[in-house]
Order: structure tokens, then C-alpha cells, then sequence
């Protein structure tokens, strides 16, 4: 099982890297990665792939935004204030969070939040990158919740104990003793949920609209690389095109981004049990 695992994922990273080889024949690699104007169906081309990177990034950092006060509280509060019945109604509640279709949350960004948002932004658009963060937000708690319980509860009680022992109240024991304990796990679980809202699909595809920019504007549409990938998938392009090889070049670009974060993360939660094993 193993050995196929190894093999799909480089089968993976082969075929975008020579289907993107392919586009960096016909495109530049140096525009492609500091250019600021992302217009692929134009003439000329422009292929700076900065704006699809903003909008991703606004939406990740956004997300988290939403995902890491109500996750990490959720956490907390279970964990060490919760009684045993609450805990075991409020936990499956969290984790049903992520396990919702993201297409379910998309429309509901499209028809729920963004009206909602509009009597308070009376300007913002009807595709809109704060409601799309807000909905991706909200399916990342469950992850951000589960592993940051992970976190605690890996926590020796000795530590626990010896607090209390010298009479340590439970609040300070919580911030004091039980936090910094499992910061390692819970920054590891902070920059995986990042990873997760990264890669997000069709969430941001259907709220977040498809138009490509770089002003950070949450209150105006943008467009993502998973989103891009989305619209150029349809069957319009070409087989063979430079704008059907875009995909491939994004998809790489994108794999690298992740790939990153999930290194990093699994670097910190490796530190992590090595302490508390």
C-alpha cells in the first residue's frame, strides 16, 4: 500500500511537470511568476500569474481569520471547561462542519452570506472573495478544533498537576501551563488548515467570482488557481494550446504551495510527539 502511494503521487508531480515544461516552452518563466496582469484568452497574452496568487492567498489568510478564534476556542473550551455530556453533543456537531460538500457551501456564500453581508456592506459585489472566505473559514473549524484537542490533551497531566498543586487557578493553569505546553501541535494544525483553504475548490469558484486581481479588495470579486483550473477544465480549451497548458503550470505552482505548508506543519507536529511521547 505504501509503494502505491509513492506511485501515484510521483505519477502526479511527472505529469504536471512535463505538461508544464510544455507551457514554459511557449511562456516565459519569469513573467509567469512576477507577472501582475493574469489574461491568458487575450491578444497579447499576458500570463503573470501574481493576481490568481493574491486571490488564493486572500482567501487562505481570510479563512484562517474565521477558522482559527472559533477552532482554537472550540478546543479549549472543550477540552478543559466542557463537561463529558456537552462535549460528547458539541464535538459531532463540529466535526458534521467538515464533512459538507464544499459546493453546499458555495451556494450558500452565493444566496446566504453575501445578502447578509450586503446590508452591511451595501457596496460589495455579488461575487465577492469575504463571503467565500468566511464560508471556506467555517469548514476548516474541524480541523483546526480537532488537532488543537489533539494538542491538549497530549499534554501530560503531571504538568497539569503541579500546577494545581501550588495552587494555580484554572484559568491560569489553561494559559499558563496547558497553551504553551502545545503550541508546537497547535501551530502545526493553524498552517494545515492554511494548506487545506489553499487547495479549496469549488467554494471560492462559485462565491468568489472569476475575475483575476491584485487590490485585496475583499468586498470585489477575484479569481483563485483551484478556481482557474475550474473554468479552464469546462472543455472550451483546446486540447494542445498554450491556455490549456496553463493548467498544468498552476497546478504545479499550486502543489509546490501546499506541499510546502504540509511539510512545514508535519515537521512541527513531528517536534511535537517527540516531546510529549
Amino acid at each position: 500500500m505504501g509503494h502505491m502511494t509513492v506511485f501515484i503521487t510521483v505519477s502526479i508531480i511527472l505529469v504536471l511537470f512535463f505538461d508544464a515544461v510544455l507551457f514554459f516552452e511557449q511562456a516565459s518563466f519569469i513573467d509567469f511568476f512576477t507577472g501582475t496582469k493574469w489574461e491568458p484568452f487575450g491578444y497579447p497574452k499576458r500570463l503573470g500569474v501574481l493576481p490568481l496568487l493574491s486571490g488564493t492567498m486572500m482567501i487562505a489568510f481570510g479563512s484562517v481569520f474565521v477558522a482559527v478564534p472559533f477552532g482554537f476556542g472550540s478546543a479549549v473550551y472543550l477540552t478543559q471547561y466542557a463537561s463529558p455530556r456537552f462535549q460528547a453533543v458539541t464535538k459531532p456537531i463540529i466535526e458534521i462542519l467538515g464533512g459538507i460538500p464544499t459546493v453546499v457551501y458555495g451556494y450558500f456564500a452565493l444566496t446566504g452570506i453575501t445578502p447578509l453581508l450586503k446590508y452591511i456592506f451595501p457596496e460589495i459585489e455579488v461575487f465577492n472573495a469575504l463571503s467565500a472566505s468566511i464560508v471556506v473559514g467555517i469548514s476548516i473549524i474541524p480541523m483546526v478544533s480537532s488537532l488543537s484537542t489533539d494538542a491538549m490533551n497530549a499534554v501530560p497531566s503531571s504538568i497539569k498537576n503541579a500546577a494545581y498543586s501550588v495552587g494555580m487557578r484554572k484559568f491560569h493553569v489553561v494559559t499558563k501551563i496547558i497553551i504553551p505546553a502545545s503550541t508546537s501541535g497547535v501551530v502545526a494544525s493553524f498552517m494545515l488548515a492554511f494548506a487545506r483553504a489553499v487547495g479549496e475548490t469549488m467554494t471560492v469558484t462559485l462565491a468568489a467570482g472569476s475575475t483575476p486581481s491584485m487590490s485585496w479588495n475583499y468586498l470585489e470579486g477575484i479569481q483563485t488557481m483551484t478556481a482557474f483550473i475550474v473554468q479552464m477544465s469546462l472543455g472550451d480549451t483546446q486540447a494542445g494550446s498554450i491556455e490549456y497548458y496553463t493548467i498544468y503550470a498552476i497546478g504545479l505552482s499550486l502543489f509546490g504551495i501546499t506541499f510546502l505548508f504540509n511539510f512545514i506543519a508535519t515537521t512541527i507536529v513531528k517536534r511535537f510527539r517527540e516531546v510529549y511521547q
